[in-house]
């Protein structure tokens, strides 16, 4: 995603300048300004430090000044804030050129940094705001799943659909190899033998012989796996397309009612280690007698 439509990344960038701004007015508290210099203005530093300051203290606070600019370097980019200056030929960086206001011919007053300090953190509010404005809706995914929002929502939040749907019906499927011992199958397999009409190794709750229940345990025979190469298996095979917010729901919606059903379902837990193996026996000779 766009880093200028990511909110929390600008936030954090401001954060980053807001430091950097109050680094350089302590640095600032140790210079006085020469700005008017006999030698003229944009001759001599436009900082000079005082007199009763220690090398180790102006050490220390050009430290952290550089490094809270370092933070903060990418601000000026993600907001097109340069300076020009009438003696240098490009637009100037005012973050990363604060140390000249201490050289001599500095390109910069220490007020042209701070009041661009300032008027980065005023863009980047600005760009933080608009960016949550047209961040993807939520209304409805959140109350999804946990399993399956939970895999989706720094996706779906970063504008990222495809990648979202294709990591939610991965990390369910990791879930049902888990709890079924059957990891070393593919996903479609896995669902068709975990809902299989002869011994499910997933069984829907209830009397076997009830037409609903029978139902139920059908219809997820040719559902779990029908989602699983329609949904799963698109989104990763079609890596160069795309989805919309509303194909996306749909599919997360699709993924999280299975995720529920499997949740209903009897049979063993993620914990039940001892039964592993024998899950994997019961399918090696659920194979023989296919033959």
């Amino acid at each position: 995603m766009d880093a200028s439509r990511n909110p929390e990344y600008l936030r954090k960038t401001a954060e980053a300048v807001a430091e950097f701004k109050e680094a350089l007015e302590a640095f600032l508290l140790l210079h006085v300004e020469t700005t008017e210099a006999p030698f003229g203005r944009g001759i001599v530093p436009a900082v000079t430090p005082k007199a009763d300051v220690s090398k180790e203290e102006l050490r220390a606070a050009s430290d952290r000044v550089a490094r809270a600019a370092g933070r903060a370097s990418a601000a000026p980019g993600l907001t097109q804030m340069y300076i020009g200056v009438s003696t240098f030929s490009q637009p100037v960086d005012p973050i990363a050129a604060w140390r000249s206001i201490a050289t001599p011919k500095p390109l910069l007053e220490p007020g042209d940094v701070l009041d661009a300090a300032e008027q980065i953190l005023g863009r980047l509010e600005a760009m933080a705001l608009r960016a949550e404005a047209e961040l993807p809706p939520t209304t409805g995914v959140e109350a999804m799943h946990p399993t399956i929002w939970g895999a989706a929502r720094k996706l779906w939040l970063d504008g990222h659909f495809r990648l979202a749907v294709q990591t939610a019906a991965e990390t369910l499927t990791t879930q049902v190899k888990a709890r079924t011992g059957l990891s070393s199958m593919d996903a479609t397999n896995v669902y068709e033998k975990v809902f299989a009409a002869r011994a499910p190794v997933l069984r829907w709750p209830g009397d076997a012989n009830d037409r609903t229940v029978s139902s139920m345990q059908n219809g997820l025979a040719k559902y779990a796996p029908g989602l699983n190469m329609t949904v799963r298996n698109t989104a990763t095979h079609e890596a160069a397309d795309e989805m919309t917010a509303q194909q996306a729901l749909e599919r997360l919606a699709a993924l999280s009612l299975l995720a529920h059903w499997i949740d209903e379902c009897e049979g063993p837990t993620s914990t039940d280690c001892e039964a592993a193996p024998l899950l994997r026996w019961l399918y090696a000779v659920d194979l023989w007698c296919r033959r």
